[in-house]
């Protein structure tokens, strides 16, 4: 009979702590120094030579910024509302439901913008868009980027959504069918109620993943829509100064505000 083993430890493994220490070390350090960078007092990027917030005033008086944050927050906050819906309704579809035949490949579909490497998803997304636009004269301008943002956001928004329905008992929706609930009626009064934490969560993934895009966003946008990171993309092809280090740092602030909201909401769901 085979011996029962503990289960490995990786963190007590040698090596491990450093290891760690060393790739967070890389990976936050350079994201600290473009923070401090941000407050330079002089007009070198790299160089510091006092604190200041003047960057911040500059970049707050820049008329493309203002017209990158118009464009950022139109596709951001449709394509959050549009994939968090889909979402919903897909993670209803494939976990309050009796096993079905393609339940399996549902989930592949779902999910499968999540393995498919970004570039390639952009490139595709580019072709058919192009497509449309060159069998069927079909251009929907800013509608494009905010289809592709819906599209990629949806596994982003459906994982906590059906984790958060995993975690839900039948038993409530069950006591308000006998008693005489009709099914729009449980959903409204009892299951969206208590999947509202996971759909929030949900709902913020979705938020800063297209608030962040890049890759997908340079391929399909057109004249005239250009988001934040577009906009910090172009800055970077001019003498630069420490204005884009507090843009960057703006856009970082989001970033870090979404995703402690989703993780914090994630958290307080049980």
């Amino acid at each position: 009979m085979a011996e029962n083993r503990a289960p490995i430890d990786i963190k007590a493994q040698p090596g491990f702590k450093a290891a760690a220490f060393f790739c967070v070390f890389l990976l936050y350090v350079p994201i600290v120094m473009l923070m401090v960078l941000s407050l330079n007092s002089g007009d070198a990027v790299s160089y510091f030579e006092g604190f200041s917030f003047k960057w911040y005033g500059v970049a707050l008086q820049n008329d493309d910024f203002y017209s990158a944050t118009q464009n950022t927050l139109t596709i951001t906050i449709v394509a959050t509302i549009v994939s968090t819906i889909v979402a919903t309704l897909a993670a209803i579809g494939t976990t309050r439901v009796k096993p079905w035949k393609g339940l399996g490949s549902a989930f592949m579909v779902i999910n499968l913008p999540l393995m498919v490497p970004e570039i390639i998803t952009a490139v595709a997304t580019l072709s058919f868009f192009a497509l449309l636009a060159g069998a069927l004269g079909l251009n929907f301008g800013i509608g494009n980027l905010i289809l592709a943002h819906t599209v990629f956001c949806i596994p982003f928004a459906y994982m906590p959504i059906k984790a958060r329905l995993e975690d839900m008992d039948l038993t409530l929706e069950n006591a308000a069918a006998d008693l005489y609930a009709s099914p729009w009626q449980a959903f409204r009064r009892v299951t969206l109620p208590l999947l509202m934490p996971g759909i929030a969560s949900g709902a913020a993934l979705a938020f800063i993943t297209s608030f962040d895009d890049f890759t997908i966003t340079q391929l399909v946008a057109g004249p005239g829509q250009t988001t934040l990171p577009l906009f910090i993309w172009n800055q970077t092809r001019k003498p630069m100064t420490p204005e884009i280090n507090a843009i960057s740092t703006i856009l970082l602030l989001v970033s870090i505000i979404f995703v402690m909201s989703s993780f914090i909401i994630a958290r307080r769901r049980k």
